[in-house]
């Protein structure tokens, strides 16, 4: 081994290349440091969140506010019909990790896959671009779906491709940094979302929907290229061709999908409630006291406001600062009061989520009052929320990739991913049902919330009762089962 602390791929062994490429190896180097690709993978994860975090910040507030027909008439969506359609769009971006999964495994391995559905991740930002031009083939209503269908193509078929590549890089020597990168690539994506969602909800505002919907698209390609730019450093885990099927299908496969089948269902209750910050949070934050004062500035005053939709910025600060706190303090503080496992740290993070809804739920109630309650109410509930995704959302990808087999990691992430779309598809159907045929709903005020917390805490009892059972297996790339 070199006295470098990487192992480049060009001075990898032989047996570490694809047969016909010299430049690819297709095992982990030999190291105990940091793999070489990791640093691509880290880049070009921050530029594509902030362009999906981006675009998705203003879609609640487009629906409701900006969404117009072919004839420049307002064509707006009730607030229930754009939670729905919030909720049926996040649910597609999560099923679709299959079609990426299944190609990358089977067919073109995860570096192609993850490059070549870029481009139609980039066309679906594009297509969204172009909202604010004359129209005349099409109405805006099917131009946003149309834009929204390629995205969550292109954005959920990379997915599960991504962060496996990324576990694809370590072996035996280096895994145990496996769980620190795993908090360094969610914190990219944090950091990518929390300054888009900041400055997107500006360009709506300042510059129409064509800015704030191209703005994303133009960071999707710079994260496309970036990728490309890693090709020569990543190992390149070929694919399995048909034996990927029988792996898949045989009785490693189905053991692995069995055992974490009933954790899927039980985490998509949380993806339930925590994917409405873009959606039922941004429409009650509309209702509240947004203002943290004002500043003099020569002659003239700044309020110091924020919109509704950029409220979602905190849960990526949050977060930011959360992932290093639970890691070097809490987590090791609690391993002096009990074994801290990946299936405890998941229960753990469903009863915060409870308590994260009540307080939405009690905003609601204060409204409903006729009060404006302040926005660092929801600040509050931010902060808890982000503390149960951090417990949930970080473990679950750690947790799915280790119980994969080798030939099928992409195929598990995107399975891990399903509880995401399930939660979002529970959310849409209720957000279908509530609706009555006078504008007004079923579940009004904080009882919607209330609804979706009393949903949450049993959720919580069922988990708890099943994961004192479950019996599991490790699969690291380049050693046997452990």
């Amino acid at each position: 081994m070199s006295d470098s602390p990487y192992k480049s791929p060009k001075s990898a062994p032989d047996s570490n290349r694809t047969q016909g490429d010299s430049k690819h190896a297709t095992q982990p180097y030999d190291i105990e440091t940091m793999p070489p690709g990791i640093p691509y993978i880290i880049g070009n994860e921050a530029a594509e969140r902030f362009s999906f975090y981006g675009m998705k910040a203003i879609l609640t507030v487009f629906m409701t506010k900006y969404l117009l027909d072919s004839t420049g008439q307002s064509d707006f969506m009730s607030a229930d019909q754009a939670k729905e359609n919030v909720a049926w769009f996040t649910m597609a971006v999560y099923a679709t990790p299959f079609i990426g999964a299944v190609i990358a495994d089977w067919l073109l391995g995860k570096y192609r896959t993850i490059l070549y559905l870029s481009l139609v991740y980039c066309a679906g930002h594009a297509v969204l671009a172009t909202m604010e031009l004359p129209q005349d083939a099409m109405s805006p209503r099917w131009i946003l779906f149309t834009g929204l269908a390629l995205i969550a193509i292109g954005s959920g078929g990379i997915k599960p491709c991504v962060s496996a590549h990324v576990g694809d890089q370590f072996g035996p020597r280096n895994k145990q940094l496996l769980s620190r990168v795993f908090g360094w690539f969610y914190f990219s994506i944090n950091l990518g979302s929390v300054v888009s969602t900041l400055l997107t909800p500006v360009l709506l505002v300042r510059y129409g929907p064509g800015w704030a919907f191209g703005v994303p698209g133009v960071l999707m390609a710079i994260a496309t290229v970036a990728f490309w730019m890693g090709r020569n450093e990543f190992v390149h885990v070929p694919p399995s061709g048909r034996r990927f099927f029988e792996e898949t299908f045989g009785e490693d496969g189905l053991r692995a999908m069995l055992n974490l089948a009933p954790l899927l269902l039980f985490v998509a209750m949380f993806w339930s409630l925590f994917d409405q910050t873009a959606s039922a949070w941004v429409i009650q934050a509309d209702s509240m006291n947004r203002s943290f004062g004002t500043i003099a500035w020569g002659d003239s005053t700044i309020d110091l406001s924020l919109m509704p939709s950029q409220l979602q910025a905190v849960n990526p600060f949050f977060v930011m600062l959360l992932i290093p706190l639970f890691s070097y303090v809490f987590y090791p503080w609690m391993s002096r009061l009990f074994a801290v496992t990946p299936l405890r740290k998941i229960g753990i993070g469903m009863f915060i989520t409870v308590l994260a809804f009540s307080v939405s739920a009690w905003i609601e109630m204060q409204i409903a009052a006729g009060g404006t309650p302040h926005i660092i109410w929801q600040v509050l509930a931010y902060l808890v929320l982000t503390a149960a995704e951090v417990m949930i959302s970080i473990t679950m990808l750690e947790f799915f990739y280790t119980q994969a087999p080798r030939s099928m990691k992409s195929f598990i992430m995107a399975f891990c991913m399903l509880s995401i779309s399930i939660g979002n598809a529970f959310t849409a159907i209720v957000n279908r049902f509530i609706q009555n045929g006078d504008g007004t709903s079923k579940l009004p005020g904080a009882s919607y919330y209330w609804f979706f917390t009393a949903a949450m805490f049993i959720t919580a009892i069922g988990y708890v009762l099943w994961s004192q059972f479950y019996r599991g297996q490790s699969y690291i790339q380049g050693e046997e089962t452990a």
